[in-house]
């Protein structure tokens, strides 16, 4: 047993946490409160467990942001139709397509890798992007490691800072989640307080 794993996780943690870049999220905040002034729903994009972290910011901006926020993930029987029918690669963006996509609207994507075309990852993501590109629809990105695809597309995006290898996606996925809760906290967001 490696004692000193708890120790090294949560330092490692903590300096991840730390060097979280605050122009990048102020500019989110900005983008989010524009989003709903406009009245523009909320697309909120991601695969494995960033797909689970999509589903519970779903709630959240839904309940305590008052903005319309939906995840392709969480109508299982439409992905995997789309998925089936029409292909893993353009499953979200033919989803936002039938969502009406618009300019007042946003894409927020939480992801590991950030969509990487030559290598194939996340491609989904990538032509979600591209699409929302096209419909002049924001994007944002919480994302690890470089960030891939959707760093380089988003109006604002977090990357969040390796310090380790070995738990690149445990934090950016744990970090996935502050961050949205941050945001819905936020006080220019905020609408409804929690429960607790």
């Amino acid at each position: 047993m490696n004692k000193n794993f708890i120790a090294d996780y949560l330092d490692v943690s903590s300096r991840v946490l730390n060097n979280l870049d605050h122009v990048a999220l102020n500019n989110i905040v900005r983008i989010i409160v524009s989003l709903r002034e406009r009245e523009g729903r909320l697309f909120i994009l991601g695969v494995g467990g960033s797909a689970a972290n999509a589903s519970h910011a779903v709630n959240d901006f839904r309940k305590l942001a008052h903005i319309e926020a939906y995840s392709p993930t969480d109508n299982v029987s439409e992905l995997t139709a789309r998925v089936n029918d029409e292909g893993w690669e353009t499953s979200f963006s033919n989803w936002l397509a039938g969502s009406r996509l618009n300019a007042n609207d946003g894409v927020m994507v939480f992801s590991v890798g950030g969509g990487d075309a030559e290598k194939r990852v996340s491609v989904n993501l990538i032509r979600a992007l591209e699409y929302a590109k096209l419909k002049n629809a924001s994007i944002i990105g919480i994302v690890g490691r470089d960030g891939g695809f959707t760093a380089k597309n988003a109006d604002a995006c977090v990357i969040i800072p390796t310090e380790s290898e070995a738990l690149v996606t445990p934090l950016a996925e744990s970090l996935q989640a502050l961050i949205w809760h941050m945001l819905v906290s936020h006080p220019e967001i905020q609408v409804t307080s929690t429960k607790w």
